[in-house]
């Protein structure tokens, strides 16, 4: 394409081809969303390539999909994987071999091969999937960042810089070992600076904006509170769901628990009137009118519960979560369970003193302060209008 014809009086007229990518789950391709949609909405032509077991969701968003790999069964909950503490250097491992190392060696290969048949003039990468900023390097095809990682801590050049200089050099690539080329065109994060750690600060460049529109703040606050309960759409630890329904089960509140798709709702048996399970709910459809969000500190679930002014009570499980659970608290925005530990009891007096205790006032002023800063960010068209002056 004819870079020149993109541009008018007004500065850059819409027919921009953009390819989202993105490497893991749900939590990688849904930041992406926002972004590709307002995009679309300008007039460009919007693919999206990533995980094949996602592609179903990828086309119920209005896109053409693309897979960059096979799709996985849904494992039986059998096959789940036990619950086990938060290991930082479990997860720092995961990132350099199944991010870093992996999955950037798969994707340089296969999102390289994709461009080259689409001929995209911008590609919109989410923040872990290093083999597509490898590819598009190596084709000279601006690249813009999605940050997927609230707080930050994952990716260090101590964590993935080696594994990512190997697969440069096989693509006839300079090291890189501060991941300088990582932030090489337009870095966007859908978030507030305030929810950054301050021990992995972002450049001065970066874009910080809202994750989607504005949303409302939640209409809580009621005589009887109502607590929303999930471990986003991956993680589906039983014992966890078991001792939150437990704990609330004589609580003077509306417990509403998704559970994901990989358990059955039915499975956990009758429950009283005042608690209800779901295998999936919609964030946008429960959080306007909770007073309180029970999570694993996932950046998606976060950012949407603060969007709502909304305090959480969280248990890291691993990934970003531990990190994103220490910055939630300093901010006075949430408070600690230890998954491990944490008995029924425990949950039960946190939610207490979160909602109709002493304690609630200064979460829901804390989320709320957080929420004015991201109300007060500018919205997904105007990392658009960023992307369409890449080419």
């Amino acid at each position: 394409m004819d870079n020149s014809a993109k541009k008018s009086a007004a500065g850059y007229a819409p027919g921009v081809r953009m390819l989202f990518t993105f490497i893991g789950g749900s939590g990688h391709l849904r930041p992406l969303l926002p972004f590709a949609r307002a995009a679309q909405a300008a007039g460009h032509t919007i693919a999206v390539a990533g995980t094949g077991s996602l592609q179903d969701e990828i086309i119920a968003a209005g896109f053409a999909a693309l897979p960059t790999s096979e799709p996985r069964p849904r494992a039986a909950e059998s096959q789940l994987e036990p619950l086990s503490a938060p290991d930082p250097e479990r997860e720092e491992h995961t990132m350099r071999e199944a991010f870093a190392g992996r999955g950037a060696r798969r994707h340089a290969e296969v999102v390289g091969r994709i461009a080259r048949e689409r001929k995209p003039d911008v590609i919109v990468r989410d923040e872990v999937d290093f083999g597509t900023a490898i590819a598009a390097e190596t084709l000279g095809i601006p690249c813009a960042t999605v940050m997927v990682l609230l707080a930050g801590g994952l990716i260090r050049p101590d964590v993935v810089a080696e594994p990512l200089d190997t697969l440069r050099a096989e693509y006839g690539l300079a090291p890189d070992p501060e991941l300088a080329t990582l932030q090489r065109d337009l870095l966007i994060m859908p978030a507030p600076p305030i929810l950054r750690d301050p021990r992995y600060p972002l450049p001065g460049e970066t874009f910080w904006c809202r994750p989607d529109g504005v949303a409302p703040e939640a209409s809580g606050g009621g005589a009887r509170p109502t607590v929303y309960f999930t471990l986003g759409t991956f993680d589906a630890h039983r014992e966890l769901f078991d001792r939150i329904l437990t704990g609330a089960r004589d609580l003077p509140v509306n417990l509403v628990v998704t559970v994901s798709r990989r358990l059955d709702p039915a499975s956990f048996g009758p429950q009283p009137g005042h608690i209800r399970i779901e295998s999936f709910i919609p964030q946008e459809q429960i959080l306007p009118s909770c007073d309180l969000v029970i999570a694993h500190g996932g950046s998606g679930t976060l950012i949407g519960s603060l969007a709502h002014g909304l305090p959480s009570l969280l248990m890291p499980l691993g990934a970003d979560q531990p990190h994103n659970c220490r910055r939630c608290v300093e901010l006075g925005t949430a408070r600690e369970l230890d998954p491990m530990t944490f008995t029924a009891q425990e949950a039960a007096d946190a939610i207490m003193d979160m909602t109709i205790g002493s304690a609630g006032a200064a979460y829901r002023a804390a989320a709320r302060r957080v929420r004015a800063d991201i109300i007060a960010l500018p919205g997904p068209e105007q990392a658009v209008a960023l992307l369409e002056r890449l080419p």
